[in-house]
């Protein structure tokens, strides 16, 4: 018997026995062998940053192949970031923002034809725990889309409803009340309740509330451009609406993938991969089952319109394709550079940590930003990628956390 009934049980014994004497009060013979001393091992709790969990010295940055395109991109993504870096606290518990200021005056300066030497001279590569990576890949959907309704555009685009508020449930003991309260909503009885899931939002429960911003053609297509979290509108006259991420319905995040492929209706010897464009297909070719299963995604992301030369990250500056990863900010600082050496070529290279992602969590995870288009959808759709991962920190860095 366990949870709370079990030890509530248990203590409610053990007072009825002594309340019947059935414990002596005295002790017993002083020649009663003593129990058995059991050595329980102790187990520590998992690390939950990157300096809980280790930090190591990489290799050399000069012996690491930075040539070509990839470090010139990074080092403007990296100056980009050196706002944010310079103000923001490090989570990983590796940097302090003073750390780079060094490093952010001269990117100023720096010429871009020299990019490697720049990350040679202000750099020190890090392995985080054992450095064995794993990457996935996004990117910017462009989906067909207008700013009002037009024949052919029905899925409504929602803004942040101003409803959605945090707050703790009536019924929440006030010892219990610490940390972030609950995303929910005040319903008509004036009670805390859970907001409306995804499967309610579709049936019109935000409707007619003037909290439209758009209206996209194909209800597959947004679904998946909710998951990617930005993503651009391609109106029939030309004209072109971005979107951004404003703000999720605290509803729990399914990933349709994983419930697919344990139903055994993608993967395997079928006609259905796992990649996204697999799951698409089985989406379109079975529509009930296809909207049930997308609606066991109970989570429901809402937009507002961006401007500017690219998708804002969680650092917010853009985030650009072949350079930007997502990371963990508990194992990676957002702004750091990002060395990965996978079995998919195309992701191998420099990077730079300036956004984050509902399933990148945990030491040397990254999803690989490809930028918009249908080269992009289509490498960020089936990449998947194994390898070590180092991370690029201010010299000086290792010798203040006594990395060896």
């Amino acid at each position: 018997m366990g949870g709370w009934f079990g030890r509530f049980a248990a203590i409610a014994a053990i007072t009825s026995l002594s309340a019947c004497k059935i414990i002596p009060d005295a002790a017993g013979p002083a020649n009663y062998p003593p129990p058995p001393v059991v050595n329980v091992p102790v187990v520590p709790p998992p690390a939950a940053t990157a300096a809980q969990l280790g930090v190591r010295a990489g290799p050399a940055i000069d012996t690491l192949n930075l040539s070509g395109g990839r470090a010139t991109s990074a080092l403007r993504s990296f100056f980009e970031s050196c706002p944010r870096l310079l103000t923001r606290t490090d989570t990983s518990g590796l940097t302090r923002s003073s750390d780079w200021k060094a490093a952010c005056d001269a990117a100023k300066t720096w010429p871009a034809t020299d990019a490697p030497g720049f990350f040679a001279t202000h750099f020190e590569a890090a392995k985080i725990g054992e450095g064995r990576a794993f990457t996935t890949g996004y990117y910017e959907p462009e989906i067909a889309g207008t700013r009002t309704p037009q024949p052919g555009f029905a899925v409504p685009v929602y803004r942040l409803p101003p409803d959605l508020i945090r707050a703790w449930p009536a019924e929440t003991p006030p010892e219990q009340r610490t940390g972030t309260p609950p995303l929910g909503r005040y319903d008509e009885t004036g009670r805390f309740v859970l907001y409306h899931d995804r499967a309610a939002i579709e049936d019109g429960a935000l409707a007619n509330k003037g909290l439209e911003i758009a209206y996209a053609a194909d209800p597959i297509e947004f679904f998946f451009l909710q998951i990617q979290g930005s993503g651009r509108l391609l109106a029939p006259d030309g004209t072109v609406m971005r979107i951004g991420y404003a703000g999720q319905n605290g509803r729990d995040y399914v990933g349709i993938g994983s419930l697919m492929r344990q139903r055994g209706l993608v993967g395997g010897t079928g006609q259905y991969p796992t990649s996204m464009q697999g799951l698409m297909a089985w989406l379109r070719e079975n529509p009930e089952g296809g909207k049930a299963i997308m609606r066991e995604n109970l989570s429901y992301i809402f937009f507002r319109e961006i401007t500017g030369d690219g998708p804002l990250g969680a650092l917010g500056v853009p985030v650009r394709g072949q350079s930007s990863v997502a990371a963990d900010p508990a194992f990676t600082p957002l702004g750091a550079p990002v060395w990965l050496s996978v079995d998919r070529p195309e992701a191998s290279g420099l990077w730079v940590a300036q956004d984050t992602g509902g399933a990148i969590k945990g030491a040397n995870r990254f999803d690989t930003f490809w930028g918009a288009g249908p080269t992009a959808r289509q490498i960020a759709g089936g990449m998947t990628g194994r390898g070590e991962a180092l991370l690029f920190l201010p010299k000086g860095t290792l010798a203040r956390l006594g990395a060896q």
